[in-house]
């Protein structure tokens, strides 16, 4: 090889690489007339929801190319981070408190802003126990029982209320270790939540104690007590939880956790008088008795006493607070791609919801989320667009199983592991066992009605016009369903089931279209191609001309 043949082949090599390395992403943007420039965002607060934001954010950067920052550091680190405009959003299970717990300012935003639900999902209580070195599964405890280890007043796992949950365990002579979240959490907000409503005398009774003046109602700082641990954020009680050490802790955190986690999660008596799980349709149907106020929040009077037999009482929707303004750090550039986001999640995003441990919103409350989208300045100004919007709330509604016979409170108790621990626990107590695998019928104990033709065709036409409550009520008019008005309350069906409107279908990722990125890896395969090719032809020529 001549030293210009050489010269050539290295100079197009060159060439080459440097295209590639453009095309690739090396930090040079290629124009196009028809991509989507997106600015990053930055949000903060809650743990409880981040499992599902952080999914969310990654489809959205492989997708589209979006940015989306996300610091899980509590609901009222997120809170604060919004009032200081420190950030572009925030997410929270809790609004803005005007009367702090801790007795500080009131929690007042001095920029417009919006509350928009983004996943429902339950707060569990993650444990570790072992009987006789084989690690327990099956747990079940009542509401009293829950209260009472959370204020110091149960703290032995042989407690006789304990075993009276658990007939087909022998409870262990072991110490409770109750560990709670150290930062301001929407999770402890809710669970105190929940303990101020249900067992009054109990929570109260704590909070004396503990210095704290009573009735107290919600916390979102819970004080220490005991022996109990402090750990910050949900990870930090779940991996507390989920080491060897942590035999014998119990914490509350969110389902999705004790999932990744691999742990099991207690289940809890509900107003039926049967101990529920806090899956996905647990969740969905528990949420069939919330009350959405006209700013979206949620009043959870009605899910704490739901009387249908499969719901989980401590079931809830978490927050992304939006700005409605612009201000020192929120422009209408970014908030282009807030509204981006938000209507990604609360549709395609919405498919992932069950799998990543949560309960997808239903479709009224995407559709009124929809009309909070629309105020982001730079946002779409018609939001969500409901009519291809792929919610597959309904369907998981329409089909929630009817508890197990073991899973009623009595002397039996189902053998089945819960969250994630798949393995089942063996009976080494006095009552008899069961699967809960084996829970009667769906959806109110009988299959599922699939709607008409007729019926689906008229929901189509509803959703085509824009009108996603006509959908509904067509769909419910020909499958025995329920129907929701904009407050949550059934319009008409049944309780126990939902209507679907749009035909869910299993999250796909979008194919990035043929843009400039995919042009310029061409031009660097046939620059690469003609460096190998060209050297030698022009050299021949170069040889005859002379």
């Amino acid at each position: 090889m001549t030293p210009r043949i050489r010269f050539l082949r290295t100079l197009g090599a060159a060439l080459a690489f440097v295209v590639l390395v453009i095309g690739i992403g090396g930090g040079v943007t290629v124009p196009s007339a028809s991509a989507e420039i997106y600015l990053p965002i930055t949000g903060s607060g809650s743990t409880w929801s981040q499992n599902a934001l952080d999914q969310w954010r990654k489809n959205v950067a492989a997708n589209y190319g979006m940015t989306v920052n996300y610091s899980g550091n509590g609901s009222s680190a997120g809170r604060q981070d919004f009032i200081s405009q420190s950030v572009d959003f925030a997410v929270s299970e809790i609004p803005f408190q005007a009367k702090p717990e801790d007795q500080s300012a009131p929690e007042v935003p001095t920029s417009g802003y919006a509350y928009m639900p983004i996943v429902a999902g339950g707060t569990s209580f993650m444990y570790n126990l072992k009987i006789g070195g084989k690690r327990v599964t099956n747990l079940r405890l009542d509401g009293d029982v829950i209260s009472k280890i959370f204020t110091g007043v149960i703290v032995n796992w042989n407690d006789p209320a304990i075993a009276a949950d658990n007939p087909g365990l022998a409870m262990p002579d072991k110490p409770i270790v109750p560990v709670l979240r150290s930062d301001g959490s929407g999770s402890t907000a809710q669970f105190t939540l929940w303990m101020s409503k249900q067992h009054p005398d109990l929570w109260n009774a704590f909070c004396t104690s503990v210095g704290r003046d009573a009735p107290c109602g919600l916390t979102s700082q819970y004080p220490g007590f005991g022996n109990a641990k402090l750990q910050s954020g949900s990870l930090g009680v779940a991996g507390y939880v989920s080491q060897d050490y942590g035999e014998g802790a119990i914490t509350y955190v969110e389902y999705s956790y004790a999932l990744k986690s691999g742990f099991p999660v207690a289940k809890v008596l509900n107003n039926a008088g049967y101990f529920i799980e806090p899956t996905a349709p647990s969740v969905a149907v528990a949420l069939v008795g919330a009350q959405i106020n006209s700013d979206l929040t949620q009043v959870l009077d009605g899910v704490y006493n739901n009387a249908d037999p499969r719901t989980y009482p401590l079931s809830s929707y978490s927050y992304m607070i939006l700005p409605t303004e612009t201000n020192k750090i929120f422009t209408a550039e970014k908030g282009k791609t807030l509204g981006a986001f938000t209507s990604y999640l609360l549709c395609e995003g919405q498919q992932q919801a069950q799998q990543l441990g949560y309960s997808p919103l239903p479709l009224n409350l995407v559709q009124a989320a929809s009309d909070q989208v629309k105020r982001i300045p730079g946002g779409p100004a018609g939001g969500v667009d409901l009519a291809s919007c792929n919610n597959p709330a309904l369907q998981i509604l329409d089909t929630a199983p009817q508890p197990a016979d073991c899973d009623k409170q009595g002397a039996n108790q189902c053998t089945t592991g819960t969250a994630g621990a798949v393995v089942d626990t063996p009976v080494t107590g006095s009552g008899s066992g069961g699967s809960a695998a084996a829970a009667p019928g769906a959806g109110g104990g009988a299959a599922a009605v699939a709607p008409t033709a007729e019926a689906a065709a008229a929901a189509a036409a509803a959703v085509s016009a824009a009108d996603p409550a006509a959908a509904a009520a067509a769909g419910a008019a020909a499958s025995n369903t329920a129907v929701y008005d904009a407050n949550g309350a059934i319009v008409s069906g049944n309780a126990g089931a939902g209507a679907s409107v749009a035909v869910s279908k299993p999250l796909t990722l979008a194919d990035q279209p043929f843009g400039p990125q995919q042009i310029v890896m061409i031009a660097a395969g046939v620059l690469l191609l003609l460096a190998i090719a060209l050297p030698p032809f022009v050299s021949r020529r170069l040889k005859r001309s002379r």
